[in-house]
Protein backbone atom coordinates (compact mmCIF):
# COMPACT_ATOMS: atom_id res chain seq x y z
CA UNK A 1 0.00 0.00 0.00
CA UNK A 2 1.51 3.50 -1.15
CA UNK A 3 0.29 6.47 1.36
CA UNK A 4 0.84 9.90 -0.28
CA UNK A 5 2.14 12.03 2.83
CA UNK A 6 1.33 16.30 1.67
CA UNK A 7 4.01 17.00 4.33
CA UNK A 8 5.79 16.81 7.92
CA UNK A 9 2.80 17.29 9.98
CA UNK A 10 0.66 14.69 7.83
CA UNK A 11 3.57 12.14 8.27
CA UNK A 12 3.60 12.67 12.32
CA UNK A 13 -0.11 12.30 11.97
CA UNK A 14 0.20 9.05 10.46
CA UNK A 15 3.23 8.32 13.30
CA UNK A 16 0.45 9.41 15.93
CA UNK A 17 -2.71 7.00 14.03
CA UNK A 18 0.16 3.99 14.29
CA UNK A 19 1.25 4.75 17.89
CA UNK A 20 -2.32 4.73 18.94
CA UNK A 21 -3.50 1.76 17.26
CA UNK A 22 -0.26 -0.63 17.39
CA UNK A 23 0.32 -3.39 19.94
CA UNK A 24 3.07 -4.94 21.96
CA UNK A 25 5.94 -6.31 20.39
CA UNK A 26 4.91 -4.51 16.96
CA UNK A 27 8.49 -4.05 14.87
CA UNK A 28 8.43 -1.14 12.15
CA UNK A 29 11.42 -0.82 10.04
CA UNK A 30 11.84 1.94 8.41
CA UNK A 31 13.78 2.85 5.00
CA UNK A 32 14.22 5.78 3.10
CA UNK A 33 16.76 8.58 2.01
CA UNK A 34 18.55 11.25 4.57
CA UNK A 35 15.05 13.81 5.37
CA UNK A 36 12.72 11.20 4.06
CA UNK A 37 10.67 11.67 7.39
CA UNK A 38 11.72 8.33 9.24
CA UNK A 39 12.00 10.59 12.72
CA UNK A 40 8.94 12.59 11.74
CA UNK A 41 6.82 9.26 11.81
CA UNK A 42 7.97 7.79 15.02
CA UNK A 43 8.29 11.08 16.97
CA UNK A 44 4.29 11.00 15.78
CA UNK A 45 4.45 7.24 17.31
CA UNK A 46 5.67 8.30 20.59
CA UNK A 47 3.19 10.91 20.28
CA UNK A 48 0.24 8.65 19.81
CA UNK A 49 1.44 6.56 22.60
CA UNK A 50 1.19 9.46 25.33
CA UNK A 51 4.94 10.01 25.53
CA UNK A 52 5.46 13.36 26.16
CA UNK A 53 9.49 13.40 26.52
CA UNK A 54 11.04 15.20 23.34
CA UNK A 55 11.76 12.05 20.95
CA UNK A 56 15.00 12.04 19.17
CA UNK A 57 16.93 10.26 16.86
CA UNK A 58 19.45 7.73 18.18
CA UNK A 59 22.00 7.95 15.31
CA UNK A 60 24.53 8.51 17.95
CA UNK A 61 23.10 6.99 20.59
CA UNK A 62 22.01 3.85 18.17
CA UNK A 63 18.98 3.30 21.04
CA UNK A 64 16.15 5.49 22.65
CA UNK A 65 14.05 4.13 24.90
CA UNK A 66 10.89 5.83 26.29
CA UNK A 67 9.06 3.57 28.57
CA UNK A 68 6.36 6.47 30.04
CA UNK A 69 3.75 5.65 27.46
CA UNK A 70 0.67 3.56 26.90
CA UNK A 71 3.53 0.68 25.81
CA UNK A 72 7.53 1.26 25.46
CA UNK A 73 8.64 2.47 22.38
CA UNK A 74 12.10 1.35 21.22
CA UNK A 75 13.70 3.63 18.54
CA UNK A 76 17.17 2.24 16.96
CA UNK A 77 19.13 4.49 14.20
CA UNK A 78 21.59 2.41 12.16
CA UNK A 79 22.76 4.81 10.11
CA UNK A 80 26.26 5.08 11.25
CA UNK A 81 26.46 0.78 11.31
CA UNK A 82 27.66 -2.01 9.49
CA UNK A 83 25.88 -5.27 9.28
CA UNK A 84 28.41 -7.06 11.36
CA UNK A 85 28.22 -4.70 13.86
CA UNK A 86 23.94 -4.82 13.84
CA UNK A 87 24.12 -8.39 14.83
CA UNK A 88 26.70 -7.76 17.35
CA UNK A 89 23.47 -5.50 19.00
CA UNK A 90 21.24 -8.85 19.28
CA UNK A 91 18.52 -6.47 18.31
CA UNK A 92 16.20 -9.55 19.21
CA UNK A 93 16.15 -8.86 22.38
CA UNK A 94 14.02 -6.18 21.28
CA UNK A 95 11.31 -7.82 19.47
CA UNK A 96 11.16 -11.01 21.33
CA UNK A 97 10.57 -9.25 24.56
CA UNK A 98 13.85 -10.87 26.48
CA UNK A 99 15.36 -8.50 28.44
CA UNK A 100 12.57 -5.08 28.14
CA UNK A 101 9.26 -4.96 28.04
CA UNK A 102 7.54 -5.84 25.37
CA UNK A 103 6.25 -2.67 23.42
CA UNK A 104 6.99 -1.49 19.59
CA UNK A 105 10.38 -1.21 18.11
CA UNK A 106 10.89 1.16 15.33
CA UNK A 107 14.24 0.65 13.44
CA UNK A 108 15.34 3.85 11.07
CA UNK A 109 18.09 2.30 8.20
CA UNK A 110 16.53 -1.24 8.85
CA UNK A 111 17.85 -2.19 5.64
CA UNK A 112 21.78 -2.57 7.24
CA UNK A 113 19.92 -5.24 9.29
CA UNK A 114 21.75 -8.48 8.68
CA UNK A 115 18.46 -10.48 9.61
CA UNK A 116 14.97 -9.55 10.30
CA UNK A 117 12.67 -10.56 13.23
CA UNK A 118 9.63 -12.90 12.07
CA UNK A 119 6.84 -10.48 12.10
CA UNK A 120 6.76 -6.78 11.63
CA UNK A 121 5.64 -3.81 9.38
CA UNK A 122 7.92 -2.59 7.13
CA UNK A 123 7.68 1.39 5.76
CA UNK A 124 9.38 2.92 3.11
CA UNK A 125 9.53 7.05 2.84
CA UNK A 126 10.53 8.68 0.10
CA UNK A 127 10.38 12.43 -0.55
CA UNK A 128 10.21 14.38 -3.88
CA UNK A 129 12.15 17.60 -4.52
CA UNK A 130 8.80 19.43 -4.40
CA UNK A 131 8.36 18.32 -1.01
CA UNK A 132 5.91 15.56 -1.49
CA UNK A 133 6.40 12.36 0.63
CA UNK A 134 5.16 8.61 0.09
CA UNK A 135 5.05 5.33 2.77
CA UNK A 136 5.22 2.35 0.98
CA UNK A 137 3.80 -0.11 3.49
CA UNK A 138 4.04 -3.96 3.45
CA UNK A 139 3.82 -6.66 5.99
CA UNK A 140 5.72 -9.28 6.64
CA UNK A 141 3.38 -12.33 9.40
CA UNK A 142 1.93 -8.83 10.77
CA UNK A 143 -1.62 -9.09 10.68
CA UNK A 144 -2.87 -5.45 9.90
CA UNK A 145 -6.31 -4.53 12.26
CA UNK A 146 -9.10 -3.46 11.01
CA UNK A 147 -8.02 -0.10 12.77
CA UNK A 148 -4.99 0.84 11.29
CA UNK A 149 -6.65 -0.76 8.03
CA UNK A 150 -9.33 2.05 7.46
CA UNK A 151 -7.09 4.46 8.87
CA UNK A 152 -4.71 3.37 5.49
CA UNK A 153 -7.70 3.64 3.30
CA UNK A 154 -8.43 7.31 4.84
CA UNK A 155 -4.84 8.46 3.79
CA UNK A 156 -5.02 6.15 0.60
CA UNK A 157 -8.27 8.23 -0.06
CA UNK A 158 -6.96 11.98 0.64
Amino acid sequence: MKIFLADAEVTRSLGMILGQYLSANTVILLEGDLGAGKTTLVQGIGEGLGIREPIVSPTFTLINEYTTGRLPLYHLDLYRLEPQEVAALNLETYWEGIEVAPGIVAIEWADKMPYQPYSYLSLHLSHEDQGYRYVEITSCNFTISPDILAVFKEYVGS
